[in-house]
């Protein structure tokens, strides 16, 4: 039997309401703003709904966030799609590893994997991409590794503070 959403390392699984501690810090982390884009905090309130609101599918909220868990049951990210596109079958990807202890240790790599799997053997989509800064080398590696290839450079895309920084376009395109 293939398992879209677990492998050796890691389960990719749906947000549950325990989450929302998690989801508090990580939401509301400055360190993360800059490339989701956020520019005020999230209530407990607004996060509470959204989970709340997770059980709608891809198809109806045009977005998908599931946790990244190892099987040791410790949550230490999230994988997320977005500006889900049934028309043109494809969809947007990004990843969080949190915290410092569990970067580089495979996990975003297993979430990729696992997801790229699923966008196109459940999903059925043609195209994932990611939008990635261009001074980050280690999600540019992460995504080169996984078949992604650059498409394009977004130049002063993305402002942090009172500088401006380039974005890449990655594609990864199904091949049948």
């Amino acid at each position: 039997m293939k398992l879209f959403l677990k492998d050796d390392l890691i389960t990719l699984r749906a947000l549950e309401p325990e989450d929302i501690d998690l989801l508090f810090e990580w939401e509301n982390s400055e360190d993360n703003w800059t490339v989701s884009q956020t520019i005020s905090p999230f209530s407990k309130h607004t996060l509470a709904i959204y989970i709340r609101d997770s059980d709608k599918d891809i198809f109806e909220a045009k977005q998908l966030r599931m946790m990244i868990t190892t099987h040791a049951g410790k949550t230490v990210g999230a994988i997320d799609l977005f500006d889900f596109d049934p028309l043109n079958m494809r969809v947007g990807v990004g990843i969080l590893i949190h915290d410092q202890e569990d970067k580089s240790k495979g996990y975003a790599t297993s979430a990729l994997n696992l997801m790229v799997r699923y966008c196109f053997g459940k999903l059925g989509l043609h195209q994932i991409y990611a939008n990635i800064l261009t001074d980050n080398e280690v999600s540019m590696k992460l995504f080169s590794k996984a078949g992604f290839v650059l498409s394009g450079t977004k130049k002063d895309w993305v402002r942090d503070g009172s500088n401006w920084k380039d974005e890449h376009l990655l594609q990864l395109l199904r091949r049948d």
